[in-house]
């Protein structure tokens, strides 16, 4: 495996050629939202899905016990008007259209709370740890996101490929360019993808194409919140790459956004490998450890996630959970470029909120059926690892993002929420079906789901009652 480096040199490496069809957005040159994204949405009549049903409404991971119908029902609009069983919702809406899925099952919407955007073409770059990936194949493919054609075709693939696996919010690294990360926000405006997103600031250490300057990231910054923060269903995160490409002056910068927008999220990496953490220890000598150089720019608190956090000190833990602050657990991306495990016991034990990320292109795709099997596997490893059963993972991936991200309208299918669900139903003939058509239990066919299905096993993935990606289901109502 290629060694990472720890010295203070650039990442950047040797520039390659990138098209500058559209150069580093000023803020007049931001697009504005799309008028067909600003179209409202007509109520719709209220239809009912019968299926096989599994929800984990608790608010803490000890407590996720699964909440199972075998002939269930949700009915809804926009908002979830009731589930239970198919007789029993039947009963209270006799004449709604009832949409037959009894060959599937259907979970709350998959909620990301840690994937970039600009990596979406990059999945499975092996055999480098984390620095060495940085400068040899991501800074390179990000750096492709200053032509809006690019970055169009991006973020349309990005967008296709969360909803094609279930994901229905996401809490999503960003684009350096301004323009770029504007097409996102229009993309997901597009195909009702619930979002949270900003422009990545960085000024040191990474290639020239994608630095900046405190100035233009406050003014690029600012431009984008007004436009976009709490528009439709997407909100504003500023995004600090990390502290190695960031200087005391951008910190700055994120610190003063958020002071004059204290309604907006921060999202950046804090202790992922340990060459990083070693290399932010000589750009910054007077902090203490690396959660210092956040949090002497008041940059931690109750709306800030702080993706991986493996290699963590017992101070930096009680100082994370005495802010609110919570962490995004990456599994596949930390054992993928070779990072470590994280220690789930050590944040629960602390108080501190976690819930899953891809974290694509670290991570090896974008489903989290498969982010939270890694999760399993590798506490199962740990000595004293967390001992997760299938209600966990469900509570993971769907209730623990929501609650991490204040959704307090999405994260499960009680009454009132939104109607933010998929359909598994696993391929003709596939392992998945036969092990599903033997299952003993709802939690056994749970185990399998995550085992087993992955994009090629959601047939439908609706959001705010809206069917947003079907994959030939053959669903039609009846």
């Amino acid at each position: 495996m290629t060694t990472a480096k720890t010295s203070t040199e650039t990442l950047a490496g040797t520039p390659t050629e990138t098209s500058t069809e559209t150069p580093a957005g000023t803020p007049a040159e931001i697009p504005t939202a799309t008028e067909a994204a600003k179209m409202t949405v007509s109520p719709t009549a209220p239809k009912i899905v019968r299926a096989q049903i599994m929800h984990t409404p608790q608010q803490q991971l000890a407590e996720a016990d699964l909440q199972y119908w075998s002939d269930g029902a949700l009915a809804f609009d926009d908002k979830v008007l009731a589930v239970g069983s198919f007789a029993e919702v039947r009963r209270q809406y006799p004449t709604a259209a009832v949409i037959d899925a009894r060959d599937s099952v259907l979970l709350p919407g998959l909620i990301d709370v840690h994937v970039h955007y600009p990596q979406v073409h990059m999945i499975g770059a092996m055999g480098m740890t984390l620095l060495t990936w940085l400068k040899t194949r991501t800074l390179p493919e990000e750096a492709n996101m200053v032509s809006d054609t690019y970055a169009r075709v991006a973020a349309g693939n990005f967008v296709n490929s969360l909803l094609a696996n279930g994901t229905t919010t996401a809490l999503v690294f960003g684009a350096h360019f301004a323009t770029a990360q504007a097409i996102l926000f229009d993309e997901a405006l597009r195909q009702g993808l619930r979002v949270t997103s900003g422009l990545v600031l960085s000024d040191r250490n990474l290639r020239s194409e994608l630095e900046t300057t405190p100035e233009q990231a406050y003014a690029q910054s600012q431009q984008l919140i007004e436009t976009y923060h709490d528009y439709a269903r997407l909100r504003y995160a500023v995004s600090p790459r990390f502290s190695l490409s960031c200087s005391d002056a951008i910190l700055d910068v994120s610190r003063s956004l958020m002071a004059e927008h204290p309604e907006v999220w921060l999202q950046t990496h804090i202790n992922e490998n340990h060459d990083e953490i070693a290399f932010v220890a000589e750009l910054f000598p007077e902090a203490k450890d690396y959660l210092d150089t956040y949090e002497r720019h008041d940059l931690l608190g109750n709306k800030s996630v702080f993706a991986h956090n493996i290699h963590v000190s017992d101070d930096e833990l009680a100082r994370l959970a005495e802010s609110g602050s919570s962490v995004a657990h990456c599994p596949s991306s930390n054992m993928f470029i070779g990072s470590g495990i994280f220690d789930m016991n050590r944040h629960f034990d602390a108080g501190i909120p976690f819930a899953l990320g891809s974290d694509v292109a670290g991570g090896t795709g974008f489903s989290l059926f498969k982010e939270a099997l890694m999760s399993y596997q590798g506490q199962m490893l740990l000595p004293d690892g967390y001992p997760l059963t299938a209600a966990h993972l469900l509570y993971l991936v769907t209730r623990a993002g929501a609650d991490l991200l204040a959704h307090d309208n999405i994260g499960d299918l009680q009454v009132g929420k939104q109607a933010d669900f998929i359909l598994v139903r696993p391929p003709s003939g596939s392992s998945l079906s036969h092990v599903l058509a033997h299952s003993p239990s709802a939690e056994a066919s749970l185990s399998a789901i995550f085992t087993l299905a992955r994009e090629d096993s959601i047939a439908a993935t609706y959001i705010a009652g809206e069917q947003r990606f079907a994959a030939g289901s053959g669903l039609s109502p009846s």
